[in-house]
């Protein structure tokens, strides 16, 4: 059973419809696009191939002589644009491998929470604010150094911690949506516990699943580059922390390339995802669209 939005319209069309009307969110949307295709190209091998090969002379600056020496070359010769591009492959897939572990855990540690409450409530409840009150850059940096440096690393420490805004969502959510009528209809007809969570209820609160996404992917993105940027992340690949790191010493020689390349390249999938993040909470936003429901009608 789901939610409507608007006569003849679900919530997801209606929401469709309104995110497509903004035209800055769509540019976002086709930037989101853009990396994912070039990780995925990346990671087979379809471009930048080889990254670590030696293309030019050692910090040789930005040249148009071709599409390898584009954004200049590192200490050792290396493409820094090839650097930037098997970066982007690492950034998107420390956004994709921690959401897969975060999203699971968030939604049915809020859905337990707030379905059955009392103790099973009380429990979680302590658990993610015992989590939460631990400042989360030490809780990472503890994360890494027992489980040891690398991207494996990464993914879980990022995954295992990253599920606290979640679960507490979805917990509200699970909490004004279990006596609802259609959820008392369904304990009525004989629907079990299971059924009603996840064919009722998870349905109509899943919209608040897919915002969080898309925030919890710009973050994961940045503190995969903190971590890379503090030595306790990505090892003997390209990463967009690892190529801010190297450039500490490169800017005392007036390198600035790489740094430049690296943060740009950050700077515009992380802005990307913050507006888009924004346009889909206001498109999901049933008081947004009542107002302006509201509006046309004084119109």
């Amino acid at each position: 059973m789901s939610v409507r939005a608007s006569v003849g319209k679900s919530l997801w069309q209606d929401a469709w419809l309104r995110l497509r009307r903004e035209k800055l969110a769509m540019i976002c949307l086709g930037i989101i696009i853009f990396y994912a295709l070039v990780a995925i190209f990346a990671k087979f091998g379809l471009i930048a191939t080889p990254w670590d090969a030696e293309v030019a002379a050692a910090y040789a600056p930005p040249s148009m002589a071709g599409i390898k020496t584009i954004m200049g070359s590192d200490i050792f010769g290396r493409s820094v644009f090839y650097k930037v591009i098997h970066g982007t492959r690492i950034a998107m897939s420390v956004g994709l491998v921690t959401s897969i572990i975060t999203i699971p855990i968030g939604v049915v540690l809020g859905a337990l929470a707030g379905y059955f409450g009392g103790l099973i409530d009380e429990f979680i409840v302590w658990l993610y604010t015992t989590i939460s009150s631990i400042p989360s850059i030490m809780l990472l940096v503890a994360f890494t150094y027992v489980l040891g440096k690398g991207i494996f690393s990464v993914y879980i420490a990022l995954g295992v911690t990253s599920w606290v805004t979640l679960a507490r969502l979805v917990r509200g959510e699970f909490m004004k949506h279990k006596t609802r009528e259609y959820v008392v209809a369904a304990e009525a007809i004989g629907a079990g516990h299971a059924i009603r969570i996840f064919r009722h209820i998870l349905p109509n609160v899943i919209h608040i699943v897919i915002i969080n996404l898309s925030l919890q992917f710009q973050m994961a993105i940045k503190t995969e580059v903190i971590l890379s940027y503090l030595g306790l992340g990505v090892q003997g690949q390209p990463s967009w922390g690892v190529m801010i790191d190297d450039a500490k010493l490169e800017m005392a020689r007036g390198v600035w390339w790489q740094l430049t390349a690296a943060t740009i390249a950050m700077s515009f999938i992380v802005l990307a995802f913050n507006i888009f993040g924004d346009a889909l909470r206001d498109a999901f936003d049933p008081k947004l669209k009542m107002a302006t429901m509201q509006s046309g009608k004084d119109e």
